[in-house]
C-alpha cells in the first residue's frame, strides 16, 4: 500500500471511530510505529487530524466533510440501517427523505416497495428511486447545493409546507449525548425542522460515526422521533432517555471493518 492510500484509509478510520491510535494503526497496516507517527504528523500538518498522546483525533470544525467522503464512510453500516428502516416503511404510504448519504441508502432499500409516494429535497434520492416504477417521486424546489445535490432555503421550506405525509425519514450530521440532532448548514436545519412538522411519524437514520461528531446547528431532539435506526448501541444515558421519551431504538447487527 502506498503512503497516499494509507493516509486516505487513516482518515476513514478516524472519521468512523472519532480517533486513531498509533499502535492500532501500525498493526492494521503492518508497518512500524515510526511510519504511523510520520503519517499522523503529515495529516496534522494538512489540518486533517489533530495529534494527541498515542494517536490523533478529528479536529473540531464548523464545516461538514465532503460529500464523496461521507458517501464512502461506513457503507455497510448505512446499508444495514436502511434495510432495517425500510422493513418498517409500509407499501402504500407517503414519506419524505431528506439530504444525506444514509437517507440515500434508504432510497435504495425502497426499490422493491409498491405504491409509495416519496417527497425529497435530495436529487440523489430522486435519481435512485427512478428505478422503482411503483414509486411516485416529488422533488421540492429550492436553492441547489451543488456539492451534494441538496435543495435548501426558504423556497424549499415553503414547498414542504404544502404537504402532509405519513412518514419523515431524516438523517443528521451529529448526535450529542443529550439526544440533540445537529447539522452544519443552518438552511438545511430549517428544512429538516419543517419536514418533521409536516410528518405524522418520524424516523432518524444515523450511523455510529454521528455519536462522535459535533456540529453547531440544532435540528431538534430524539424525543421528537418515533424511531431511531443506528448500527451501534447508544451510550447508556442516551439509551435511557430514549426509553423515557418513547423513542424506539433499533440497532443493526452489521459490523464495519476496513
Amino acid at each position: 500500500m502506498s503512503q497516499s492510500e494509507r493516509l486516505r484509509d487513516i482518515q476513514i478510520i478516524a472519521r468512523r471511530d472519532g480517533r486513531v491510535a498509533v499502535d492500532g494503526l501500525a498493526a492494521h497496516f503492518g508497518v512500524t510505529l515510526q511510519t504511523i507517527r510520520r503519517d499522523l504528523s503529515e495529516l496534522a500538518e494538512q489540518g486533517k487530524l489533530q495529534r494527541v498522546h498515542g494517536g490523533a483525533i478529528l479536529p473540531s470544525t464548523v464545516a461538514n466533510i465532503g460529500y464523496q467522503d461521507r458517501r464512502d464512510l461506513n457503507e455497510v453500516g448505512k446499508a444495514a440501517i436502511a434495510e432495517a428502516a425500510a422493513r418498517n416503511i409500509p407499501n402504500g404510504c407517503s414519506l419524505f427523505l431528506n439530504i444525506g448519504t444514509t437517507t440515500e441508502a434508504v432510497a435504495r432499500a425502497l426499490l422493491g416497495h409498491r405504491d409509495i409516494m416519496v417527497l425529497t429535497n435530495n436529487l440523489n434520492v430522486a435519481n435512485i428511486l427512478v428505478d422503482n416504477p411503483n414509486c411516485e417521486i416529488i422533488v421540492v424546489g429550492g436553492l441547489l447545493r451543488r456539492v451534494d445535490g441538496g435543495l435548501v432555503g426558504t423556497v424549499t421550506t415553503h414547498a414542504i409546507q404544502q404537504f402532509k405525509f405519513d412518514l419523515a425519514v431524516i438523517g443528521c450530521s451529529a448526535l450529542d449525548d443529550d439526544g440533540d440532532m445537529l447539522d452544519f448548514d443552518i438552511q438545511e436545519v430549517g428544512v429538516s425542522q419543517t419536514i418533521l412538522k409536516q410528518a405524522r411519524r418520524s424516523f432518524l437514520v444515523a450511523d455510529q460515526s454521528k455519536f462522535r461528531r459535533r456540529a453547531p446547528a440544532r435540528i431538534g431532539s430524539l424525543a421528537q422521533m418515533d424511531e431511531f435506526y443506528t448500527d451501534a448501541p447508544l451510550p447508556a444515558g442516551l439509551a435511557g432517555a430514549c426509553r423515557n421519551w418513547g423513542t424506539s431504538v433499533s440497532v443493526t447487527r452489521a459490523q464495519t471493518h476496513l
